[in-house]
């Protein structure tokens, strides 16, 4: 029998299930299909679980320097599987939230994978059992997933992806890990915090080359200071497992190849779009790169498709994706919801010190064509940074000097991750400098130096 709805998602992700929760709201009758489980990659191996697994990592960085604040703790230990315990069990808990959400939001669930036979309608087969459902309007939300090196396929043993690091069969001694962007980065914070002797390798001349320079110097020379192995404008250009680990031939930044031993390596080189094998070939829905295109709106090519999140344009960030799907829903329900400018999209890395930025960088903005004043306030300069034990760091903001538009805000240190919201909402309602100059900041707090920065971009600094 054919169940009949308003909206179908495909893809229970952050941005699926949000989708599916907005539409109900509005009012459509809404069903979504998800083939493995609920939340996605996102809730149950991404975002959520990563973090977890950093929080306990954070903690036994803390244990270790318990003297830092007059403290004793002796004979701290790390139980690598039973800090992959928690952290299942955190996504196990939300996997189950969001069950209820769908629930409560009259949402029909059908488990299985999902082919688009038109535009109107989806074969969900489980178990060898198919079931055919119809909709006005269906939603890809079908994620991605880790790209593979040619010539280093995962296999869970020595060669990972994140998804094998979130619950490894041991805790490496030696890791290598090819790609320095959030993943990467934060992957190689966990282990090395853990213990683990860990070496980066970023093909391009900086690590987290999507940030500000300043930023990347600043984590570059942290990261060394903790003991990793930092190497930009290095590739790696064969890897051999062996019994013991794996080998690699590295080409290095002054073009020697080097032969060197890990027992691991984490392979965290960008994604592949999930957009295979679910019928949109036949359909001739436009892709860039693997990419579904879409509009404004988040419409395909095809009329009554929309697609949001990972299997679309960058940012591959959760967050866009949700608010994608709110979009999406809106713009089906017949609303007009507004347009999301990239600008706006903040983004975050949770190693150890913490990124943040949102907007343009020093160098993009100039590139662009902008006559730019920048602010820059340290950590040091921070009572409360200071009383954390948390004083390296500091905050950067960009803005345009004829307007005092803000242009772009980036942060390192702790918490960051935590204040960048304060900014993004900045630009979103497109305050200018003295809207920020004349915002009371409360006291003692790191938001203070978000204050600090923006005085310091028009020579007004108060503490430095």
């Amino acid at each position: 029998m054919t169940a009949s709805y308003d909206l179908i998602v495909l893809g229970s992700g952050p941005g699926g299930y949000v989708a599916a929760i907005r539409a109900a709201q509005l009012g459509l009758k809404t069903a979504i299909v998800e083939r493995e489980n609920l939340g996605g990659i996102c809730l149950n191996w991404g975002c959520i679980p990563t973090k977890a697994l950093l929080r306990s990592a954070e903690i036994y960085h803390y244990m270790q320097h318990a003297k830092t604040y007059g403290l004793a703790a002796d004979n701290i230990t790390a139980d690598i599987d039973a800090i992959v315990k928690r952290s299942r069990g955190v996504a196990k808990q939300l996997n189950q939230g969001i069950g209820h959400l769908m629930k409560k939001n009259k949402v029909d669930v059908h488990m299985g994978d999902g082919v688009l036979k038109n535009a109107t309608t989806l074969t969900v087969t489980k178990d060898g059992k198919s079931t055919e459902l119809t909709a006005k309007n269906i939603i890809v939300a079908t994620g991605a997933r880790a790209r593979d090196l040619p010539f280093a396929k995962a296999n869970g043993k020595r060669i990972w992806t994140y998804r094998h690091a979130m619950t490894p069969p041991e805790m490496p001694s030696k890791l290598l890990v090819i790609g320095s962007g959030a993943i990467g980065i934060e992957f190689a914070s966990f282990y090395n915090d853990l213990g683990a002797k860990v070496t980066v390798v970023e093909m391009l001349d900086r690590i987290v080359p999507v940030e500000d320079e300043e930023v990347s110097a600043f984590l570059a020379a942290a990261l060394k200071k903790q003991g990793m192995d930092i190497r930009p404008s290095t590739g790696v250009q064969k890897i051999t497992e062996t019994a013991k680990g794996i080998t690699a031939e590295i080409k290095g930044a002054d073009g020697k190849v080097t032969t060197e031993d890990f027992s691991h390596v984490i392979v965290a080189v960008g994604i592949v779009p999930n957009t295979e094998n679910i019928g949109l070939e036949a359909l001739g829905v436009a892709t860039d790169r693997g990419h579904i295109v879409t509009n404004a709106a988040c419409q395909t090519s095809v009329a009554g498709i929309y697609a949001i999140g990972d299997v679309t344009q960058p940012p591959w960030l959760a967050h866009k994706a949700s608010h994608e799907g709110v979009i999406a829903a809106e713009a089906i329900a017949g609303n007009h919801p507004h347009a999301m400018d990239p600008k706006n999209i903040p983004g975050c890395t949770y190693c150890h010190p913490q990124i943040a930025s949102v907007g343009l960088t020093e160098a993009k903005a100039k590139a662009a064509g902008y006559s730019v004043k920048v602010g820059k306030f340290p950590f040091i300069g921070n009572g409360k940074a200071i009383a954390l034990g948390e004083a390296e760091g500091f905050i950067k903001t960009v803005f345009d000097e004829k307007t005092g538009e803000l242009l772009g805000a980036h942060m390192i240190g702790a918490e960051v991750t935590e204040l960048i919201q304060g900014y993004t909402i900045g630009k979103t309602a497109e305050l200018v400098e003295a809207d920020f100059m004349n915002t009371v900041f409360p006291h003692p707090t790191l938001s203070e130096m978000m204050h600090e920065s923006v005085l310091g971009a028009f020579g007004k600094a108060l503490h430095i």
